[in-house]
């Protein structure tokens, strides 16, 4: 088997796990338990784990306020990759890793944008008098998506190694609290933060892997 495809099977693995869980949740369980008698799958965990947790607004708040963070991690490397390419006056000379991350971050969006339309739960609250769609987790898939891959641009990007092992202690910090802190906020069932977390798994598998067949990835 060539080593290019190898790289691509781990993040198959995971997308085939995500769609397999994603369609379960269609089928397995599925009781009318949320709020307006909306149904949800995998009841008899989804139920117990959202009353265990309860429902803490002001962690939501916090958690969707440092939603902001990778946002402007993603805007910070954008300007990275605009004044390469007007300093180098080529699209072409612009770092390939700060290329395939571009196309990375509109992979993420299309799959932000696709389950805004493609409603699989609805939230276990209502916001501002509003059942919305809460599948996956958008922000835990954001914030798994973004730092792990700010990580792999950081190794190349930052030499000393103190900072960088402050800066990965710091942003694994901020990643669990803001996993953690949005499935204990009662926001989300259970099972849209493990969807959230399978899906961020893949595409930065994904991405993981087109890094490596880059001639001089960081």
């Amino acid at each position: 088997m060539r080593k290019s495809t190898q790289l691509f099977l781990l993040p198959l693995g995971l997308l085939t796990a995500f769609i397999l869980w994603t369609a379960a949740l269609f089928h397995v369980d599925v009781q009318p338990i949320g709020p307006q008698g909306s149904s949800v799958g995998f009841a008899a965990m989804n139920g117990p784990v959202h009353r265990l947790t309860g429902v803490n607004m002001t962690l939501y708040t916090i958690t969707d306020w440092l939603g902001l963070v990778p946002v402007f991690i993603c805007m910070g490397f954008a300007v990275l990759g605009l004044v390469q390419w007007i300093g180098r006056k080529s699209i072409r000379r612009v770092d390939g890793s700060i290329l395939v991350l571009g196309g990375f971050y509109l992979l993420v969006i299309f799959c932000y944008l696709f389950f805004e339309g493609f409603v699989v739960n609805r939230r276990p609250v209502l916001i501002s008098g509003v059942l919305e769609a809460s599948y996956p987790s958008s922000t835990t898939l954001l914030v798994l998506c973004v730092i792990p891959t700010t990580l792999m641009q950081l190794r190349g990007r930052v030499r000393r190694q103190g900072l960088r092992t402050l800066l990965a202690c710091l942003l694994t910090a901020f990643v669990a609290f803001m996993v953690v802190g949005r499935l204990l906020s009662g926001v989300h069932w259970f099972s849209d933060i493990i969807g959230g977390v399978l899906l961020s798994a893949a595409l930065v598998t994904l991405y993981r892997a087109a890094l490596r067949l880059l001639p001089h990835a960081p």
